[in-house]
């Protein structure tokens, strides 16, 4: 599966894992931690982009509370019109961008977030469209948040891939290397039973 048939079938996403499966669920924990650390390292002023954000149950979370200059970038179109009916004001406040992160990033200028975050993912991102970490990493001007799967803990798993439901690919990496080699420097890092989290600073 190359990167164009990857974004395809996240495109068309129904089901678990979709949209409506994730504004159903609602703001979790995860939330929370990502509401926990913005707060800590850039304050409710600051301009926050979500990668991936679906239905914008993370993003909801954050407007909720007090967090205004928010965007986010999701290739699934159905997800807007979730957005609508779960979150209204945040669809009409929020600015968002329907396509692929590939086709998004390269057009902000450097620096244009404060902070960008992204819940799993990045571990999605195709090794042929690696080039987005560099971006990312450009386009961010003081906090890069990850949430992401990381394999497990007693083995190298840098490069390895599975998939979810035999059809998407999840791809595990190194995400402090990532970023580190990008010149970002890490500043939390969190692990549980599902994901681990990492903060760095630009």
């Amino acid at each position: 599966m190359d990167s164009t048939e990857t974004r395809r079938e996240w495109a068309r996403r129904s089901g678990e894992y979709s949209p409506e499966y994730y504004a159903y669920y609602g703001p979790d924990e995860t939330s929370e931690t990502i509401r926990r650390i913005l707060e800590q390292f850039v304050g409710r002023d600051a301009s926050v982009l979500e990668l991936g954000c679906s239905s914008g149950r993370h993003l909801s979370h954050l407007y909720d509370d007090g967090f205004d200059d928010l965007a986010g970038i999701e290739i699934n179109d159905d997800a807007f019109d979730v957005m609508a009916e779960h979150y209204p004001d945040l669809a009409s406040e929020g600015t968002f961008y329907a396509d692929a992160i590939e086709d998004v990033l390269e057009e902000f200028d450097d620096g244009r977030f404060d902070a960008i975050y992204s819940v799993e993912t990045l571990q999605h991102v195709h090794p042929d469209a690696e080039w987005v970490f560099a971006e990312l990493s450009r386009v961010t001007d003081e906090l890069l948040v990850t949430v992401e799967n990381e394999g497990a803990e007693t083995e190298s798993t840098d490069g390895d891939v599975e998939y979810v439901d035999e059809d998407v690919p999840l791809y595990y990496r190194d995400w402090n290397r990532v970023f580190t080699d990008e010149g970002l420097d890490e500043v939390v890092v969190e692990s549980s039973k599902r994901d681990t989290v990492r903060a760095f600073r630009s």
